[in-house]
Formats: structure tokens, sequence, C-alpha cells
């Protein structure tokens, strides 16, 4: 026998109505938790509205399970004393982890765990779900140990430093920078035998004080990955650069430069040479091929004479081989990435520096050489 059609209709009714009452009274909690934060109220379910705020996240049951993206890379991400669930969950929509902060509050108070997110540090993901999230904040992490990587230091100053901070042992950290496989697409065109100088990120990074090698390593390639931006790798590939192309010119423009707004015109001035099939000439070439100075403490040399790069024999010194060297000489930040990517429009062929962290252009070394006049010693 078939039911009476009109059932239907009210049934789907009642359904609107619960999910709107669930609705206007997750609101309910959302604007009294705000309040609470001030301890002005103080809110409680009854079982009445239990059970309509958890027909209204079964309702949204497809959002709780689902994440944010697809995006696997870690975020670090920290919860200090006192901070409440909302704050919480704010900070988490706006750092993209997830994709609605009011959901995931009222599924922690729904559970009775908005009291129970402890502070501490995490690694999350927003490949993660809302309860997976509400899970790992449950339980905080030892404090993490911060460091910074300054723009331009070679592989060898970030061991030393992580060693210093008692981390990792520099050895090992040079080793598997050598000899360690990662696996990042941008990585695919980086010639065999060649190790990860340039592609560690300089960044500050939030470190837990368990992390091995590999991990500190991966965390500050996923950095790279993240930075280095599909636009920005497009603009490369027009211009027929690799990436491994782009931050070998990179860190020849970051020890070059000392004034921001010289990057672009630095980076000119090594690709109009490379395009006129000229040596580079880079001072900073021969230092990297020189290495570390026991007398001076020094990993870059200065100062240091015409006749010592020129007798330094490295594929690594643009003074004596032609074209790009092997791999990047330091870890380029990102000014000095992009303006490699999109250099000045000059037809600069030398630079000269002033003295004063400036440099003086010219097309011609007639040109150079009035610049050594008017500015050398």
């Amino acid at each position: 026998m078939k039911r009476p059609l009109v059932l239907y209709p009210v049934a789907l009714l009642v359904v609107l109505i619960l999910l709107g009452g669930a609705t206007l009274l997750g609101w309910r909690y959302l604007l009294a938790e705000e309040a609470s934060e001030s301890n002005t109220i103080s809110v409680e379910m009854s079982s009445l509205e239990r059970s309509l705020v958890g027909f209204y996240l079964g309702f949204r049951q497809g959002e709780i399970e689902s994440p944010a993206s697809d995006d696997s890379m870690p975020i670090f991400f920290t919860i200090t004393p006192g901070e409440t669930a909302a704050t919480i969950a704010t900070r988490l929509e706006r750092a993209e982890i997830i994709g609605d902060a009011g959901l995931f509050r009222l599924l922690v108070r729904y559970r009775g765990v908005d009291g129970q997110l402890e502070a501490g540090d995490y690694q999350l993901r927003p490949n993660m779900t809302l309860e997976e999230i509400a899970n790992l904040l449950q339980h905080g992490c030892p404090s993490e140990v911060t460091i910074t990587i300054p723009e331009g230091w070679r592989t060898e100053e970030i061991a030393e430093m992580l060693e210093e901070r008692e981390l990792v042992k520099a050895e090992e950290f040079l080793r598997t920078v050598r000899e360690g496989e990662f696996e990042y697409d941008f990585l695919s065109d980086r010639p065999k035998g060649v190790s990860l100088e340039g592609y560690l990120f300089p960044d500050t990074y939030g470190l837990p004080p368990d992390f091995e090698v590999a991990q500190i390593i991966d965390m500050m390639l996923a950095d790279f990955g993240r930075r280095f931006t599909p636009e920005m790798r497009q603009e490369a590939a027009r211009r027929g650069m690799s990436i491994h192309e782009v931050l070998t010119v990179a860190s020849l423009v970051e020890r070059e430069a000392r004034i921001p707004e010289e990057r672009p015109i630095i980076a000119s001035v090594y690709l109009n040479r490379l395009e006129a099939g000229w040596l580079l000439e880079s001072d900073a070439t021969a230092q990297y091929a020189l290495g570390y100075q026991e007398g001076t403490g020094q990993w870059w040399k200065s100062p240091i004479s015409l006749e010592e790069m020129t007798q330094i024999d490295s594929p690594y010194n643009t003074y004596l081989y032609p074209g790009l060297p092997p791999g990047p000489i330091c870890n380029p930040g990102l000014a000095s990435i992009q303006a490699v990517i999109n250099p000045a429009e000059t037809n600069y062929m030398f630079l000269y520096h002033k003295g004063d962290g400036s440099h003086a252009f010219a097309e011609t070394y007639e040109e150079h050489l009035e610049n050594q006049g008017r500015y050398g010693e």
C-alpha cells in the first residue's frame, strides 16, 4: 500500500526545522563561547541542546571527515597556555589547516574536549581531518627549538650552527646533504653528484628537539617547494632556465648583493655574461672553492686578491671555468631567486664594489676601468 504523498513534505519540513534549530543553537554556543572568554557567561548543554548539536554535526559529517586540502606539507602550530578553543580554531583557519573554524569549535565542544586542547607545539598538515586535528591537539609536544638560517649561508655554516645548538652532528648533516635521497620534483634536474646546496631554504624554523637530520633537511626542502611557486617555475621555464640553473645564478647574486634594489641589476650582469659566453668572474665562487680559512675562521675569505682567485683550480671557480659552476655556492633567499627570474633589462657586463655595499655598473671594459679608478683604493 502506497503512503500518502503528503507525508514526504511533512518529513522534509521536520528535518528542515531540526536543522535550522540546530544551526541557530550552534551559533548561540559559538557566540557564547566568545563571550565566555571575558568570563561574562558560561554555557552548558542540556540533553535536548546536545541532541540538536549532534544532529547538526551529523548533517555536516562529510565536512568533518574531509581535510581542508590534499596538501601534505607539515605546518608547525603552537598553542599557548590559557588559549581558548575559539582562538585556536580561528588561527587554524587563518593558517589554512582547517576550512571552517566554527565547525571545529562546535565539534570539540560537543565532544567535551574544548577545554582539553593542550598548550604545546604541533606539526599539523592541511590534509588532516577535523577529527584527527582535534585528537592530536589534546597531546602537547615538547617545546621546539627555533633556528634561523640566514640568506647566503653555505651548507657548512648551517651544519656548524645546528651542532652548536646541539641538534645534530655537523658531519652527519653534511653527509646527508651530499648523499641523502629526497623525493621532490624540483630536484629532478639537479646534476648527479651535486649536493643539496642551494635548496636549503633560508628561513626561521621550529624544530622538535628529537628531529633527526633527514627530517630537518626535509623541512627545509619542503619550505623551498612552497616558496618556489608554480608561477615562478613557469617563468623560469619561459626563460629557458632549469630550477637548478636559477638557484645557481641566485646564489651568486645573494653573495654579491648588499642593497636589495641592486639584486635584479646584478642578476642581469651575470645573465648577460652567460649569454655572451664570457667568464662570470664572480669573487664568491673563488671564495667558495677556497673553503674554510683556519687562520681567520672564515668560510668566505675576505679580503681575497685577484692573484689568489685565479690560482684556485676548481670547477666552481668562475675566474677559470666558463659557464655556471656545477651548482649553487650558498643557499639564496627568495629575493635573489626572484631577481634571476625577473632580472632588470640592462646591457651591463661589469660590476664593481664601491666600498659602501653598492656597486658601479658598466657596459664596456673601458667604463669598468673608469669605475675602478673612481671607486678603487
